[in-house]
């Protein structure tokens, strides 16, 4: 069963304003499979502002030496 979220799904170029990054820094994240979780419909790669907000906030550091 899906879950519905109350944000609604952004393309790559509204992935990218959310989170700050490029387009091309979002889609080479993207192909090596480190950025936010996105879903493909078709051939539209969409992305959950939740799940970038979550992505966002797992990569916080305290410090430059924190891997």
């Amino acid at each position: 069963m899906l879950q519905h979220s109350s944000a609604r799904l952004v393309r790559v170029e509204g992935a990218a304003a959310l989170c700050g990054l490029s387009v091309s820094t979002l889609n080479k994240l993207r192909i090596k499979g480190n950025g936010p979780p996105y879903s493909k419909l078709g051939r539209a790669v969409v992305y959950d502002p939740v799940d970038i907000d979550e992505w966002v906030k797992s990569r916080r550091r305290t410090s430059t030496s924190e891997v």
